[in-house]
């Protein structure tokens, strides 16, 4: 199990940058996120998703916590005297050693090609593209299983249940992330969801008529709608939203099938 972390300690200065915040809108003012705004402010902290240390040996120094992700995060202290933040994985703990490379050893933390990691192995923050960060599987304690090795590709099971394949020599990290517990914080009152910076829903049909489609009518009638929408007018349920047809070859099996 690893180490809680201490919320009260500060991380390192050059490890961290200022947060600006949106409210939920673009660029040029328009609300784009509904939902969204105020909050406590908060300190980014520099994650190294990718290869940025590669064959450079480190050691875990401390293990942090990060109000800007669900999973914990390890300060590592490098042999050419720098210090990194990683995704923390579950059962990592101080004075642990990690290394990036090709061909490194199984070890919770360790970051390595998927063609050298054994099948039934547990990864997370996985990359789409050979030497690019990882960008799948880095919430607290999910993790990714590698089911195959065939040709070029992996075959993965996603914490969702799809399979897909991903290009083998992408890189991934070993192990399941920590802080499984997350799924089971209650936030107990509504302040919580404020200093997260989630403002209050309400629902359409509690709207007037000329700021929601379910809006209007008397006291707990419905919709009137054959199919519920959204405040734009676009359908709500049941309709696809998945835009990137050209990775549909990569999808062995989808999260929603009943095979």
């Amino acid at each position: 199990m690893t180490q809680k972390p201490d919320k009260n300690s500060r991380p390192p200065k050059s490890l961290t940058v200022s947060l600006k915040k949106t409210g939920g809108r673009n660029n040029t003012g328009k609300m784009t996120v509904r939902t969204r705004g105020g909050g406590k402010r908060k300190i980014w902290r520099k994650v190294n998703f990718g290869q940025e240390k590669m064959g450079v040996k480190g050691e875990v120094t401390r293990i942090d916590y990060d109000p800007n992700r669900t999973a914990y995060l390890a300060l590592v202290d490098y042999e050419d005297e720098t210090k990194g933040y990683v995704l923390a994985p579950q059962g990592i703990s101080i004075g642990d050693e990690l290394v990036i490379d090709d061909e490194a050893p199984v070890k919770e933390g360790n970051r390595m090609r998927l063609t050298n990691i054994p099948v039934g192995t547990q990864i997370h923050n996985i990359s789409l593209n050979p030497n690019g960060e990882g960008k799948m599987v880095r919430a607290a304690g999910s993790s990714a299983v590698i089911l195959a090795q065939e040709g070029k590709h992996t075959h993965l099971k996603m914490p969702s249940k799809e399979v897909r394949k991903v290009n083998n020599k992408c890189f991934a990290s070993i192990g399941e992330l920590s802080n499984p517990e997350h799924k089971y914080e209650n936030i107990g009152k509504a302040g919580r969801n404020r200093n997260k910076g989630r403002r209050p829903v309400v629902r359409g049909k509690a709207k007037n008529a000329v700021d929601h489609p379910h809006g209007g009518g008397e006291g707990g009638s419905t919709i009137g709608l054959k199919h519920p929408k959204t405040p734009t007018g676009k359908p709500a349920k049941g309709v696809k939203t998945r835009k990137r047809k050209h990775t549909d070859k990569y999808i062995i099996r989808r999260r929603n099938s009943k095979k």
